[in-house]
């Protein structure tokens, strides 16, 4: 005995408006985040990590980066739930709501410096590494929600788009790891001008902008009305 499918909406179910406020809002990441490479120069992007830009003179533009990124995952959440009714879209929807609390809290409690030693490591800095943490779950979000929308006919034109970017969230997250383990263990692991990580962070940062956009860009053209042939929509004339 076969089980039927889980029926899914249709996609005028999706929240047009959720959608656009989330692609606007990860825009709005990127764009105060190249801001701040000119605004605070004094920080090698070849090292440092985008969160301490959070740290001392315009480290409010930071703040509304981070926040700006959270909201649009929550946006997206509510643009395309109802295109999840499946178990392994509901695990890729809570997984989007958890990025999105650790973005905010990552954005209320300022990081330490990479620089400072273990036993200077602040509450708030720590907290702040708490919130990047659960920041991580959002590899496996991209990889659930973009597995089941390439799986709903209503989304087949946006399929390739779906799959390979979230591909590039886990090569983003890959990338950086990887070259934090590498540059970490020969540096006797501690952070210098040596420990070239800035750029892989930066990459795996933006590529995680880059699937929001596309997700929220696709929901909006899926979602997009029919337009009635002219011949259809005028009233039949009757002699």
């Amino acid at each position: 005995m076969t089980r039927n499918p889980t029926p899914v909406p249709p996609v005028t179910a999706i929240s047009r408006t959720a959608a656009r406020l989330s692609f606007a809002a990860a825009a709005t990441f990127v764009v105060l985040l190249a801001v701040l490479h000119v605004l605070k120069p004094e920080l090698d992007p070849s090292w440092r990590m985008i969160s301490e830009y959070a740290i001392g003179d315009y480290g409010w533009v930071m703040v509304l980066a981070f926040l700006s990124f959270a909201v649009s995952y929550v946006a997206l959440f509510a643009a395309v739930r109802s295109q999840l009714p499946t178990v392994g879209g509901r695990i890729g929807l809570a997984l989007l709501l958890a990025s999105a609390a650790g973005l905010t809290i990552a954005a209320i409690f300022t990081t330490d410096p990479v620089t400072v030693s273990k036993d200077a490591i602040t509450t708030h800095g720590s907290l702040h590494n708490l919130g990047g943490m659960i920041g991580t779950s959002m590899p496996i979000a991209a990889a659930l929600v973009s597995w089941r929308l390439a799986r709903n006919p209503a989304w087949s034109p946006a399929r390739r788009s779906l799959l390979w970017t979230a591909g590039l969230v886990w090569i983003g997250l890959l990338v950086f790891y990887v070259s934090l383990g590498v540059m970490l263990s020969q540096n006797n692991g501690a952070f210098g001008p040596d420990v070239l990580v800035g750029w892989p962070g930066r990459f795996d940062t933006l590529v995680n902008g880059v699937w929001l956009m596309t997700v929220a860009w696709q929901a909006l053209r899926v979602s997009r009305p029919a337009v009635r042939p002219i011949a259809d929509a005028a009233p039949a004339l009757t002699a």
